[in-house]
């Protein structure tokens, strides 16, 4: 049985998972399973969860792109040694991969370490364009909730009210809250 797996990162791409879907069925997938949660953020991504709990011997998992499946090596991995756990097999279409050959295996690994290369290298990237917007002062970074209610504070510890409840009616760190308190005239 081919089993499909289609995801997003954000439920404003619709036409991107329905693509996804449309492919999949298109591959002849009997069964699919799709989501739109954060590669990033494996614990709820429950649709692969159920895929991968699905899928019995003989059965392949069908992916459209390699990114839809996994962000790092070593999560591509996990997931391809449970999907082999099953006696299963990975097919990603956009390669033309498929890991119930040992070429397919070979060519997964290889290709997964290049894109977390790729990502790593795209991150470095925007560390430095983010460097360099701060030198030039275009870039000022988020703004700082606690010095925001500095006053706030200041105010609730002068009516005698404790750091952790100062912390937690006005919503910031209890760190934020001493760092505002030890430091008199100064922000935190």
């Amino acid at each position: 049985m081919l089993v499909g797996y289609a995801r997003t990162s954000t439920l404003d791409q619709k036409a991107s998972i329905e693509a996804q879907a449309r492919d999949l069925r298109a591959a002849g997938c009997d069964k699919l399973f799709s989501e739109q949660v954060s590669s990033v953020d494996v614990p709820n991504r429950e649709q692969l969860a159920q895929a991968l709990e699905f899928i019995r011997e003989g059965d392949t998992l069908v992916v459209t792109k390699l990114d839809r499946l996994a962000r790092s090596v070593k999560h591509l991995l996990e997931i391809t040694e449970a999907i082999q756990a099953k006696g299963a097999s990975l097919r990603i279409l956009d390669m033309g991969i498929d890991t119930a050959t040992s070429t397919g295996k070979l060519m997964l690994t290889v290709l997964g370490g290049i894109a977390e290369f790729e990502r790593e290298i795209m991150l470095e990237r925007q560390r430095e364009g983010i460097e360099k917007a701060r030198r030039e002062g275009k870039y000022k970074g988020r703004k700082a909730t606690a010095r925001a209610k500095e006053t706030e504070v200041r105010r609730l510890k002068a009516e005698g009210v404790g750091a952790t409840e100062i912390a937690r009616r006005l919503e910031i760190g209890r760190a934020s809250v001493y760092r505002i308190l030890d430091n008199p005239g100064s922000s935190a």
